[in-house]
């Protein structure tokens, strides 16, 4: 096995696992741990303060992943004969490609305002941002799982590489 396909194979397992960390914890967050610890403890403090200190905690996984899949994802590009650019549609690779950095945009931008602004208002959430912050997430999950399918897609348009 030569260098390129090593460094090739250390990139795509990066990716996947800042995928999972990133992908999978919001949509295990939304599916399994919210609802169980809702029903564990019933409404109340404790459930605002468990998901408060859980988020703080996955944030900086989320944000240790967000960089390596943005770094990660640059290289594993260049690999692909079919890539043109960031946000290009010439063909079904790069428009299904730019698909995905579109809706990962997207939950970039949710996860930010999710952490940085709602996260750390003063005075605590009201009611109202408390459920924005919910309705935030759910829309996180959505796109995550849109995120995958459009993986799904690209990996579908790959033609075999040689070497």
């Amino acid at each position: 096995m030569d260098g390129k396909t090593i460094v090739f194979a250390l990139m795509s397992f990066s990716h996947d696992l800042f995928t999972a960390i990133w992908i999978g914890g919001v949509i295990v967050t939304v599916i399994s741990y919210m609802p169980a610890v809702k029903e564990a403890l019933g409404p109340g403090p404790q459930v605002k303060k468990i998901m408060t200190a859980f988020q703080k905690r996955q944030s900086i996984w989320v944000y240790i992943s967000m960089a390596g899949l943005i770094l990660t994802g640059l290289v594993m590009s260049q690999r692909n004969p079919e890539f043109e650019n960031l946000l290009g549609f010439s063909n079904p690779f790069s428009a299904a490609l730019s698909i995905k950095h579109i809706l990962v945009l997207f939950m970039i931008g949710i996860t930010l305002y999710r952490t940085l602004v709602l996260g750390r208002m003063q005075g605590g959430m009201t009611p109202e941002k408390e459920r924005l912050n919910f309705q935030l997430l759910i829309a996180n999950a959505v796109l995550a799982i849109a995120v995958l399918f459009s993986s799904g897609l690209i990996a579908a348009f790959v033609r075999p590489l040689s070497g």
